[in-house]
Order: C-alpha cells, then sequence, then structure tokens
C-alpha cells in the first residue's frame, strides 16, 4: 500500500501533531484542491482535529482517562486494555478533510492529530485524494 504515512510512537499515551506530515503529502499531489482521507489501521489510536497549545496534549489525556469508565471488562485479548479500544472508537478512527492550494484547510488553531492510547507502536495511516 503506497499510500501511508507510517509513525512510530514514543509513548503509552501520547498526542502527535500530524498536519505538516499531511501537507507535505498534499504538496507532491497532481490535484491542487479536493479532499484527503484518512484512516488508521489500528484499534488502540484514534485521528482527530484539535487545538494544541501548550498543555492541551496532557488535558487531552487527562480527560480521555476520566471518560472511560472503571469496569471488569471481560475483552478476551486483555481486559486492562480494553479501554484503548474503547476511546478508538469513541474518537474515531479516520477524517475526511478539506484543501486547496495543495494546503489543508484548518481553522487558527486546528492540527490534525493522531491520539496514541496504547503505545508505544508502529502506526500507519492510509491516505486517498478525492
Amino acid at each position: 500500500m503506497s499510500n501511508k504515512i507510517l509513525l512510530k510512537t514514543k509513548k503509552e499515551k501520547e498526542i502527535i501533531d500530524i498536519t505538516d506530515k499531511i501537507n507535505e503529502i498534499l504538496e507532491k499531489q497532481t490535484k491542487s484542491e479536493g479532499l484527503i482521507y484518512l484512516f488508521v489501521l489500528h484499534t488502540t489510536c484514534s485521528l482527530s482535529t484539535a487545538d494544541l497549545d501548550p498543555g492541551a496534549e496532557k488535558d487531552y489525556l487527562t480527560a480521555f482517562e476520566k471518560i472511560t469508565p472503571n469496569e471488569d471488562y471481560i475483552h478476551p485479548h486483555n481486559p486492562k486494555h480494553f479501554p484503548d479500544h474503547f476511546l478508538s472508537s469513541l474518537v474515531g478512527t479516520f477524517l475526511l478533510l478539506p484543501f486547496e492550494n495543495k494546503s489543508l484547510i484548518l481553522g487558527s488553531w486546528q492540527r490534525v492529530i493522531l491520539i496514541e492510547f496504547n503505545g508505544p507502536r508502529e502506526r500507519e495511516i492510509y491516505f486517498k485524494i478525492i
């Protein structure tokens, strides 16, 4: 699969800004405007947009931890790891973003992020230009 972004996360839980990587991909495309579809090929991380002011990463990770119920999960693979799957499903595994002049159209403070819930791992993000 040639349309993919490979990332290596470094921490168990972290947020990685991938905005610049996506803009680099768009700069190499023949289309100057359209949509880019992004899909992460994993069940314990997510994609989203976010404001990444200083301290925001910690705030997001703290909020994710607080909204995850502390239960006796029965996930057969590893019950302690089920909250990572839950958060991935809740936040989402894909984005569809507009671009113009070979650059993402984002709000002033918006960045495109990968949210790691079960690292460190190598992550793959498939992309398609529409």
